[in-house]
């Protein structure tokens, strides 16, 4: 990690395994979008060659806490992002490296708003997987909340 304060992706990659194990790249984390890249990795294929399903919703996933953990930053000391549910289409083959640009739906004011009324908020990450053609091989929704610290 780099200095005192680690970066998002280090901070995933640092406590999530997963992640970890699957050598993704962090190529952008902002509180507007987080742009993750799967590395093109033999052990992480399908049957026909390309990256398993598993390997891209991991992918994607990842991308989504990337940006909620970017944009909530100011909030994990008072709430516990958590996903709550997640849906996956796969579009097209995808073959080689394949990158996940995860966005919120709403704005992060929107939703810091709804805790400091004291609500559990619920808001979507949008995750679209392209190839390096540009090609979009999947798509995927997650719902998120932020859970209030008790």
């Amino acid at each position: 990690m780099t200095g005192t304060t680690p970066s998002i992706g280090e901070l995933l990659a640092a406590t999530v395994p997963m992640a970890r194990t699957l050598k993704l790249e962090y190529l952008e984390t902002s509180p507007e979008r987080a742009v993750l890249r799967l590395p093109d990795q033999p052990d992480f294929h399908n049957h026909v060659g390309g990256p398993h399903a598993g390997a891209m919703f991991t992918l994607a996933e990842s991308a989504s806490g990337c940006i909620v953990l970017a944009a909530f930053s100011d909030q994990l000391s008072r709430a516990v992002p958590l996903a709550v549910s997640a849906e996956i289409a796969y579009r097209k083959l995808a073959m080689g490296p394949v990158t996940a640009t995860a966005v919120l739906d709403r704005p992060a004011a929107d939703v810091a708003a709804e805790l400091d009324r004291g609500e559990r908020p619920e808001f979507k990450v949008a995750v679209q997987i392209t190839r390096e053609d540009g090609a979009v091989t999947g798509e995927m929704t997650i719902v998120w909340t932020l859970r209030p610290n008790s």
